[in-house]
């Protein structure tokens, strides 16, 4: 009931549409979304997640898991992160990752919604030490499309990567072009 709502609302009202699948056996990958120019952005992810039917996390700062948002955000998939010890954050998401049986990050690799050239390297080292894929998304609001594409696996060897990565994002356009990462 809940996916044929959102389902509705998405493509009917909103007039979006998603392309590409989702292998439903992958239980712990990191997703990046690109371009993030908005916070509308939160929305599209919302509504792709619960067409596909499929949990989807994040994570944010501890500081946001209080009473009463504490409860809204586990329930939408957030898991708290402590900023301010003097631990790695690759390491503790990644720590994260080995204690759940099902966790896909969610994760915008420009880490803002301002124009920028190169990706924060985070989602990739996170991925590499989790030992899991790397899922790229795409929020083209040219042609109301979200593009899921095919899982991509670390070599270890970022700037090979990285291009490649990337190179799934071509042509896409956020939601205010002239933010939008341009690879």
């Amino acid at each position: 009931m809940k996916k044929t709502i959102y389902q509705f609302i998405f493509t009917k009202i909103f007039g979006w549409k998603v392309e590409g699948t989702f292998d439903t056996s992958i239980k712990k990958c990191v997703f990046i979304v690109v371009p993030h120019t908005s916070w509308t952005d939160f929305f599209i992810g919302v509504c792709t997640r619960a067409i596909l039917n499929i949990e989807i996390n994040f994570v944010g700062k501890k500081e946001l898991f209080v009473f009463p948002l504490k409860y809204y955000f586990k329930w939408m998939g957030g898991e708290p992160l402590n900023r301010f010890t003097n631990e790695n954050k690759v390491d503790s998401i990644a720590r994260i990752f080995e204690a759940k049986e099902t966790f896909r990050l969610s994760i915008a690799p420009e880490g803002t919604r301002k124009k920028v050239n190169y990706w924060k390297t985070g989602y990739y080292y996170i991925a590499h030490k989790a030992k899991v894929p790397i899922i790229p998304v795409g929020f083209d609001y040219a042609t109301k499309t979200v593009k899921v594409f095919q899982p991509f696996y670390t070599t270890g060897v970022y700037e090979e990567d990285y291009l490649k990565l990337q190179e799934n994002f071509k042509g896409i356009i956020g939601k205010f072009p002239e933010k939008s990462f341009t690879p």
